[in-house]
């Protein structure tokens, strides 16, 4: 039954590239899953429907950081921060790109805040994108490379969790190895992500491209991105605030408490009127809540590919024809990972099920711990960039469609699958051949 996890993937892409509503693409693809592997409609959505709950802690998480966000957001901060950029960087479009990159990268390790500084930072640079004729392709590029290859590279913050996964996935599986060793490991793979980055941001984006539906305009694209706001006390209130949401998040490692520190901290220091409460929180479900519900639709969708065997049948079904040829067995292996990840959507809901079926593999085969690291973080990390159910696709998109005008799949995904993919491949492929 190996071949379902193919069908049924394949299905969710052609249907997203057909722009199907990603929830309902992913809905479909679930029970159809379901019914090639002998279950009946029902049984198949109650078992994706059993699946949800594992990511509900995921889900609150992300709708508490859109809160978060919108308050701060209410609080002028970040015109701040915005007034800044647009002072240094306007014209500059490789810089400014460049500069959305290294953004998003402090979000995953130094301020880990993962995709909540997106709602807050990219509507009101939507009409500077416009007037500096930006391709809005590059910036989710550049966005996602943020979001993605720190956690890949660098063990700190969300980092450290991704390491951490692949450390455990592997000594849970036999293999001895040490954190420093599955971080030397990355650093190849990770390194065809900055490859990709700039090649979207010089070559394949570099061109100038007019803004569609140039009459169209909404709130969010009207804002005045020349008006100037004074540092006060109630800034300096947010800023006590973000830290505060940071060291409970740190100490607790709970996503939750540190969104909601930072949100009762933002009410309690006056910097948001109370009587704001209803409002901030609606802004945020509004901005996170698709996110949310199709990360907890995926995870219905990956417990079903999961309690029906069917990823573990196409790994084994692999490794019986692959014998000991070591460069064809890394070949096969990456590209299971980008078919598994792309429809479960996330490195970290994967890498635990790869290094279950991926590691009896690389020892029977010979690679070293280091080869086995780079192929299970690389195949766990193939697919998030891409996919259509990814917070690294989805978080740059509800940014940049806040006006209407960049589509999820073609203007988000596609770009990244490209850019991020295909480097990610062939660099990890090339890790596990030469380490």
């Amino acid at each position: 039954m190996g071949w379902v996890v193919i069908v049924a993937v394949l299905l969710m892409t052609v249907l997203c590239l057909l722009k199907v509503n990603v929830i309902l693409s992913i809905i479909i693809s679930a029970i159809a899953a379901g019914l090639m592997s002998g279950l009946g409609f029902v049984d198949s959505v109650e078992l994706m429907v059993s699946g949800m709950g594992e990511s509900a802690n995921t889900a609150l998480s992300y709708i508490l950081l859109g809160a978060f966000a919108a308050a701060i957001s209410y609080t002028g901060i970040t015109k701040i921060l915005v007034n800044f950029i647009i002072r240094i960087l306007t014209g500059k479009k490789t810089m400014m790109l460049l500069a959305l990159a290294g953004v998003a990268s402090l979000s995953q390790n130094l301020v880990p805040v993962h995709i909540a500084f997106i709602p807050i930072l990219i509507p009101p640079l939507l009409k500077l994108f416009d007037q500096m004729r930006m391709d809005r392709r590059a910036v989710a590029v550049s966005l996602a490379f943020g979001l993605k290859a720190p956690y890949v590279m660098i063990p700190a913050g969300f980092g450290l969790l991704f390491q951490d996964l692949i450390l455990e996935g592997l000594r849970t599986n036999g293999a001895e190895i040490t954190l420093n060793q599955v971080t030397l490991s990355m650093l190849i793979p990770g390194s065809g992500m900055i490859f990709g980055l700039l090649v979207a941001i010089l070559v394949s984006y570099r061109k100038d491209k007019l803004p569609e539906n140039k009459e169209k305009d909404t709130e969010a694209n009207a804002v005045d991105l020349i008006e100037e706001v004074s540092f006060s006390k109630k800034h300096a209130w947010t800023l006590v605030a973000i830290v505060l949401a940071l060291i409970v998040q740190i100490i607790t490692g709970n996503l939750i408490l540190g969104a909601l520190t930072g949100i009762i901290a933002l009410f309690v220091f006056v910097a948001v009127p109370y009587r704001e409460l209803d409002q901030i929180m609606t802004r945020g479900i509004s901005m996170m809540g698709t996110i949310s519900f199709v990360i907890l639709v995926a995870a219905g969708f990956a417990e079903v590919l999961q309690q029906t065997g069917a990823v573990a049948e196409l790994v084994e079904a692999s490794a019986s024809v692959l014998g000991d040829n070591k460069p064809l067995i890394a070949f096969v292996l990456l590209l299971l990972g980008l078919v598994i990840t792309i429809g479960i959507g996330t490195s970290f809901g994967t890498i635990p099920i790869i290094a279950a079926l991926f590691v009896p593999i690389c020892l029977t085969a010979g690679f070293s711990p280091l080869a086995t690291a780079a192929l299970v973080g690389t195949a766990g990390a193939l697919g998030d960039a891409g996919s259509p159910a990814s917070d690294s696709t989805l978080g740059p998109t509800a940014g940049l469609n806040t006006d209407g005008r960049h589509n999820h799949i073609w203007d988000t995904c596609v770009p990244t699958f490209l850019h991020f993919n295909i480097p990610l491949f062939i660099f990890g492929w090339i890790a596990a051949m030469v380490l």
